[in-house]
């Protein structure tokens, strides 16, 4: 799970604190103080890609602020941001994002943006193999997420056009995929942190690696496993680690051997102890189908798109983002150099790397007044 490693390295990095009696959970904390509302969508009869259905597929979502309705009674302010693999929602109520974007003043204030956090299928709180249906649950892909979101949006909450949709990682992928699938749905689009091909190549295969981790251990035994394949996990949760990892920043953080071993142990443990290896499986398998590649001319909205140089998932040195940008109407794209301060892949979510660049896109898309 990717996005919990990146979350709770950036939390070991964090002062520590002694938290007073009967305090709650930090992510209760921030929900307490953003106010948000959760939520959930029921959607009957859902039929996958596969051809696969459900008789309801729940997705879950969170809201900070409120709607705003325009003139023809439209809402008009509706901010969408997509998690990456492993994640949901709630990450984006982390300090390094929520607290660079969502306050007064800031790019995101919520006062003037109704920002909407989907969890996407088989993540958080939204339905997952772990639910009960295990290896049985249907084999949902990116385009199942994309039209699960969508239907969200527009037959759940109402939206026909949305003000932002952004997103990280797996996020990032989804963005592009609505710029194609739904290129007037949104009026900016701003992907952080993916490639605009096939995942193939080195990124496959560490993915691959990470499924046959699992399933190579007996007690997943086919998927029917009475207790978490601890084996397993963890083989998959050090391949997550590494593609996850910021040589300079942890180098810095960690410049002792024998504390580096220990940091590396601790992030392991703790979050295999947040894991279903299904749940992960079907996470990390649903990239297989993903390829914008030959489409990317159908994205007329603005879009910038911000990858970071030291991330291992993204390689740099890839000139994917050169070529695409051209294929793109109204596309601009920016590598944030390494620095000891940034996180690697988890870069996109430390929002102080790039929030110059949405208050730029959401200052260049604003419509005119009515």
């Amino acid at each position: 799970m990717l996005s919990l490693l990146l979350m709770l390295a950036a939390q070991a990095a964090a002062p520590a604190q002694q938290p007073p009696l009967a305090a709650s959970t930090p992510r209760q904390a921030a929900a307490q103080r953003w106010g948000t509302k959760e939520a959930d969508f029921s959607i009957n009869d859902f039929r996958f890609t596969s051809g696969e259905k459900l008789p309801t597929l729940r997705i879950h979502y969170s809201t900070l602020g409120k709607p705003h309705r325009n003139a023809r009674g439209e809402i008009d302010n509706a901010v969408m941001v997509l998690h990456g693999t492993g994640g949901s929602g709630r990450q984006f109520l982390a300090p390094q994002f929520a607290d660079e974007l969502y306050g007064p003043g800031q790019p995101l204030d919520i006062r003037r943006y109704w920002i909407i956090l989907p969890d996407g299928i088989g993540h958080g709180k939204s339905s997952k193999p772990s639910d009960g249906l295990r290896m049985r649950f249907p084999r949902y892909d990116y385009s199942d997420m994309v039209e699960a979101q969508y239907r969200l949006l527009h037959d759940g909450l109402g939206i026909r056009r949305m003000r932002l949709i952004m997103g990280t990682s797996m996020g990032c992928m989804h963005g592009l995929m609505w710029g194609e699938t739904h290129p007037d749905f949104a009026r900016a689009l701003m992907p952080l942190g993916c490639e605009p091909v096939a995942i193939a190549g080195l990124n496959r295969m560490w993915r691959q690696l990470l499924i046959d981790g699992i399933k190579a251990d007996p007690a997943w035994a086919g998927g029917a496993y009475k207790a978490q394949p601890l084996q397993g996990l963890r083989t998959a949760q050090t391949a997550l680690f590494i593609a996850g990892a910021a040589p300079l920043n942890l180098q810095a953080l960690y410049p002792d051997r024998d504390k580096a071993a220990a940091f590396a142990r601790d992030r392991v443990a703790k979050a295999i102890q947040q894991l279903d290896a299904n749940d992960l499986i079907y996470q990390v398998d649903a990239s297989r189908t993903y390829d914008p590649s030959a489409k990317l001319g159908r994205i007329t909205a603005p879009l910038v798109w911000i990858n970071s140089a030291d991330d291992f998932i993204n390689p740099h040195n890839l000139d994917y983002p050169a070529q695409a940008v051209r294929q793109m109407k109204k596309a601009r794209f920016r590598l944030v150099p390494e620095t000891a301060d940034t996180h690697g892949h988890g870069t996109h979510t430390w929002a102080v790397n790039w929030k110059g660049d949405l208050t730029d896109l959401l200052a260049q898309t604003e419509a005119p007044a009515e």
